[in-house]
C-alpha cells in the first residue's frame, strides 16, 4: 500500500511539473513572437551612434538618442528573405503544439477529473502531452537557433556591406521557452512509466479473460509474487 501511495504521487508531481513547465514554455513562446528586439543594430567599429536599430519577424523599428522609435511592418511577405519567412511557420507552429500540449496534460493528468477515471486512457494522453510539448520545443529552437545563425555570419563576414546586428533578448526568451518545454515533455514521459495502483488493478481487469473472475491482488499475493519458483525447490 505505501509503494502504490508513493508511485501514485510521484506520477501526480511529474505530471504537475510537466504542466507548468509546458505553459511556461508556451507563454515564452507567445512572448518571443511579439517581442521586438530579436536583433539589435552593433554598436562595434561606431564611433558615432545616432539611432539604434532592432527587429523582429514582423516589423523594423529605429530609435534615436532622445528615445523616440518608429516601427515599420515589412510590407510583402514574399520579398522577405526564406528564412524570415520559415521562422515565421516555426513561431506558430510552435505556438499552435503548446496549446494542444496544455489541453492533452489537463485531460490526462491523474488528479483531474476531466475524462472519466479511466487511469490508463489518461495516461497516455498526458504522454500525448508530452509529445506535444517536445515538438513545441524543437519548433521554437529551431526557429530561434536559425535566426541567431544568420545574424552571427553576417557580423562575421567581411564582405558583408549592410547593417551589422547583435543577438536581441527576444531570441534569449525563445530559447528559454523550448528548453522548458522540452523538460516539461520529458517529465510527462517519464510520468506514464510510473504506475499507480489504480492503473495496475484497471490493466489487470482490461487483460482478464472473457468469463473469468477478476479479484485484485491481495498484500500477501503481491509479495509472494516477487518469488520465483526455484525458491520452493
Amino acid at each position: 500500500m505505501h509503494v502504490g501511495a508513493a508511485e501514485g504521487r510521484m506520477k501526480d508531481v511529474l505530471q504537475v511539473v510537466g504542466l507548468v513547465l509546458g505553459f511556461l514554455g508556451c507563454l515564452f513562446a507567445l512572448v518571443t513572437l511579439h517581442i521586438s528586439t530579436w536583433k539589435e543594430s552593433s554598436d562595434f567599429d561606431n564611433v558615432i551612434i545616432t539611432s539604434r536599430i532592432f527587429e523582429n519577424l514582423w516589423m523594423t523599428c529605429a530609435e534615436d538618442s532622445t528615445g523616440v522609435y518608429n516601427c515599420w511592418y515589412f510590407q510583402s511577405l514574399l520579398a522577405l528573405p526564406g528564412y524570415i519567412q520559415a521562422c515565421r511557420a516555426l513561431m506558430i507552429a510552435s505556438i499552435v503544439m503548446g496549446m494542444f500540449g496544455l489541453i492533452s496534460t489537463l485531460v490526462g493528468m491523474q488528479c483531474s477529473k476531466i475524462g472519466g477515471e479511466n487511469y490508463v486512457l489518461k495516461g497516455r494522453i498526458a504522454a500525448v502531452g508530452g509529445v506535444f510539448f517536445i515538438l513545441q520545443s524543437l519548433c521554437t529552437m529551431i526557429a530561434v537557433s536559425w535566426y541567431a545563425s544568420n545574424i552571427t555570419r553576417e557580423f562575421y563576414d567581411p564582405l558583408y556591406d549592410g547593417t551589422k546586428y547583435e543577438i536581441g533578448e527576444g531570441l534569449y526568451i525563445g530559447w528559454s521557452s523550448g528548453t522548458l518545454a522540452l523538460i516539461g515533455g520529458c517529465c510527462l514521459l517519464c510520468s506514464c512509466k510510473v504506475k499507480s495502483k489504480e492503473e495496475k488493478v484497471l490493466y489487470l481487469h482490461h487483460h482478464t479473460p472473457r468469463g473469468a473472475v477478476f479479484t485484485p491482488p491481495t498484500a500477501s499475493q503481491s509479495q509472494c509474487s516477487q518469488y520465483g519458483r526455484n525458491a520452493y525447490v
